[in-house]
């Protein structure tokens, strides 16, 4: 595609509520926009730059014999409780109920997951040593 083609909205100026260099940068190269506090969409030459990193490490960790994983954003609260996160996060972590009822959140990052995966698989001293991907988007407080 043409760069003329690209949608890549840049600015002239420093946004007025963006204070971090790296942030300012961000929004005049026309790669990221600001949808709500805290919240930011990536266009076109962010995701692009995103895949091109994504690939890089997922070439690296293939070489090196790691496994990918995709998991879920929803989390139960018992991965969150059995880590002391749940209370000690407080309100900023968005928690909701599922249709039964039961605590859930979104999760902020997956290393509550891992150990629970790990256990649900049995995995012992003799099984350990994997190196594991994981990518996704993350949840953090605004």
């Amino acid at each position: 595609m043409r760069w003329s083609q690209y949608f890549i909205p840049t600015l002239r100026e420093d946004p007025a509520d963006a204070e971090v260099v790296s942030h300012k940068l961000l929004l005049r190269a026309g790669l990221i926009r600001q949808l709500g506090a805290g919240i930011y969409s990536y266009l076109p030459l962010a995701q692009r730059v995103a895949m091109k990193i994504m690939t890089i490490l997922r070439e690296e960790m293939n070489r090196i014999g790691g496994q990918e994983f995709f998991l879920p954003a929803l989390h139960p609260a018992e991965l969150w409780k059995e880590s002391g996160r749940w209370d000690a996060i407080g309100d900023e972590m968005f928690r909701l109920k599922d249709r039964k009822g039961g605590d859930m959140c979104l999760g902020m990052t997956h290393e509550e997951v891992f150990p629970m995966m790990s256990r649900a698989a049995r995995l012992h001293d003799d099984r350990a040593g994997f190196l594991l991907l994981e990518e996704s988007d993350q949840f953090a407080p605004a």
